[in-house]
């Protein structure tokens, strides 16, 4: 009776674990991919080639400053050449800062656009779900081995394209 019992419950199980369909989806490839995500990827680029030509130029300008400095460090009086020294390393300091909080503002603005990209893609996700009959999707970075059929990205991505093709930034 317990060898029936037994067998009853796993046929039970195991017809159930055949009719879930489980599949997996890569988030880095959308957003690198889709059209919203190269529009912000480009975004975001164009905005750090300009801080980096900026930064350069900034740079640059220090450094005369300081091949100037040194140039004078025989002429000046110790004192004097401490202080110039000083007000330098302060205006490098405060362009350090004002570089590290421009970096920040440029991660805040990815990360920001990203959660809405993410927003507009949960839907998309979950109505492709519910159509699919599908009870498990599963982030393709925690997958070790799979099917590519179970692989649901490239949808996916053709769906939010359909969507949004860009946001504002």
């Amino acid at each position: 009776m317990k060898n029936y019992f037994v067998g009853i419950i796993f046929f039970l199980f195991s017809s159930f674990y055949t009719h879930a369909q489980i599949v997996y989806i890569d988030v880095n490839y959308i957003l690198n991919t889709s059209e919203v995500g190269k529009s912000l990827n480009i975004y975001i680029k164009k905005i750090r080639d300009e801080n980096i030509i900026s930064y350069k130029n900034i740079e640059a300008k220090f450094k005369e400053k300081e091949k100037e400095l040194l140039a004078q460090k025989n002429i000046l009086e110790k004192k004097e050449f401490e202080e110039k020294f000083k007000i330098l390393s302060n205006e490098i300091n405060i362009y350090n800062a004002e570089k590290k909080s421009s970096l920040n503002k440029l991660n805040k603005i990815k990360i920001d656009n990203t959660k809405k990209i993410l927003e507009i893609l949960n839907p998309i996700i979950t109505n492709y779900v519910d159509k699919n009959s599908i009870s498990l999707v599963v982030p393709k970075k925690n997958i070790i081995v799979g099917k590519k059929n179970l692989d649901i990205t490239d949808e996916i991505v053709k769906l939010l394209n359909d969507k949004v093709q860009s946001l504002d930034f």
